[in-house]
């Protein structure tokens, strides 16, 4: 027979793997939370968002190479390379660092430390064409490219996650958690490993690397921290109180609002589908695909993304029609296709002085390009037909 202390004690021993469970499972909600409380969380060094305000191909795969970890946890290889493989279709580049951190998670889990040399000594230089003046322009345009050009605040948050996943596997240690101890240990060599290659990026004689633009490893490293620090909160200081997460979440969530608010002050936070667009900008754009034709070729301001007001609307997604190089949203892509560079440059030269532009000028774009329409802000321009305008611009016809 059992006393009635062994009995209480065998039952409490029974509820462990129970309570632990519970445990995980909260934990892993709250770190959830956390990620989706701060999606718009800049990330250092890198003019990304971890997930942009508007539908972007990185929305998705920021969601499937989280998969992806999630299966290598698991030891679910091939759903995990499946995965990876799906992710490259939708967004390439980041796919890259899905598939890097997937080696860190072998390095994590064996001592062949030198294999991380292998891993460089078999990239192949050839993807890396050299770098002409326009492509070189384009990077400088960009200050997060050039390390040498970073604030302070930009190398802590280089720096800062790989010394707190350093930090997080030694709890994972001391706490006998062995699967997040290999979670920390793989996010250590994936920023260590990244961080190096992008030092190596700073000299000129290595622009050519910046094609893989190596800081945007801090983009899948960014959302692994707010996962495993929304777990660890939970489970050492929130101890699994919803009202103390109530508070901070609240307080995430409305200072996250405010600094939308501020970035995006001339667009509804909510764009709800059906509604009538409040911006002038897009219902110009809007305008522009229901009443044009489908082969119309548009000249806008290339700096128009950067006006007050304009609220970083892209015309060619919203119209649906062919424009001119722009001077802000196509110089990023410049940045990751080199061969563009030289179009790039040579259509927003020819549009230099835009806001200057007279009928002569528009003639040279039409003869030289194509152009049949122009989107100009007032006032009108004597010669141009348009028919429509709104506050912010008039879209107008070229003779």
């Amino acid at each position: 027979m059992f006393s009635q202390e062994d009995a209480a004690a065998r039952i409490e021993k029974a509820a462990m793997p129970l309570n632990w469970k519970i445990v995980a499972i909260s934990s892993s909600l709250c770190g959830v939370f956390l990620l989706a409380a701060l999606l718009t969380l800049p990330v250092a060094g890198t003019a990304l968002y971890i997930v942009d305000e508007y539908l972007n191909p990185r929305s998705f795969s920021a969601a499937t190479v989280l998969l992806a970890v999630l299966f290598l946890a698991q030891r679910r290889w091939a759903w995990a390379g499946v995965i990876l493989v799906l992710t490259a279709a939708v967004h390439p580049l980041m796919t890259v660092f899905g598939f890097a951190f997937a080696f860190c998670w072998w390095l994590a889990g064996h001592r062949a430390r030198r294999s991380a040399l292998a891993f460089a000594a078999w990239f192949p230089l050839s993807l890396f064409p050299p770098v002409t003046g326009a492509y070189r322009e384009a990077l400088r345009a960009h200050s997060y490219f050039s390390m040498a050009r970073w604030e302070w605040y930009e190398w802590l948050g280089m720096v800062a996650p790989v010394v707190l996943f350093w930090w997080f596997a030694r709890i994972a240690k001391r706490e006998r958690l062995p699967l997040l101890e290999r979670l920390c240990r793989a996010s250590v060599w994936y920023g260590g490993i990244f961080s190096i290659v992008a030092l190596f990026t700073i000299p000129e004689m290595f622009e050519r690397f910046l094609l893989l633009q190596p800081m945007r490893h801090l983009h899948l490293l960014y959302m692994l921290l707010l996962v495993v620090s929304g777990g660890l909160l939970n489970q050492f200081v929130m101890k699994s109180k919803a009202w103390r997460w109530a508070v901070l979440l609240l307080a995430l969530c409305g200072g996250m609002f405010y600094a939308q608010r501020q970035l995006f002050p001339a667009t509804p936070h909510l764009e709800l589908p059906g509604a009538a667009p409040a911006n002038p900008w897009v219902e110009a754009f809007l305008w522009v695909r229901g009443h044009t034709p489908n082969d119309a070729v548009f000249a806008l301001d290339p700096d128009h993304m950067s006006l007050p007001g304009e609220d970083q609307h892209g015309f060619r997604a919203i119209a649906e029609r062919s424009m001119l190089a722009d001077g802000v949203k196509d110089e990023g892509a410049v940045t990751m296709f080199p061969k563009m560079a030289d179009d790039w440059k040579e259509q927003v030269t020819a549009q230099t002085g835009w806001k200057t532009f007279q009928m002569s000028d528009f003639q040279r774009l039409q003869a030289r390009y194509g152009v049949n329409w122009v989107i100009v802000q007032p006032p009108a321009i004597a010669g141009l037909d348009c028919p429509y305008a709104n506050q912010a611009v008039a879209v107008c016809r070229l003779p």
